[in-house]
């Protein structure tokens, strides 16, 4: 329980700190027989700053709990 706990509070901080997800992708732009032309583009995926909140929160919760429990 207690490495869950950690492991929540080191994702909510992530989650805090950065605020989503960023991934590069390759699409292709042009394809004419021996011709390709491909872009890089960046997308994100955003994370809303309360899950990472509640992740942090949850987290130190299952800590205490546990060095209660010992």
């Amino acid at each position: 329980m207690r490495l869950i706990g950690i492991v929540l509070i080191v994702l909510g901080v992530l989650a805090l700190a950065y605020g989503g997800i960023q991934y590069t992708s390759r699409e292709k732009v042009v394809d004419l027989g021996p011709l390709q032309v491909t872009a890089t583009k960046k997308k994100n995926i955003p994370l809303p700053p309360i899950a990472g909140g509640i992740a942090l929160v949850t987290g130190i919760v299952l800590v205490v709990a546990d060095r209660k429990k010992s």
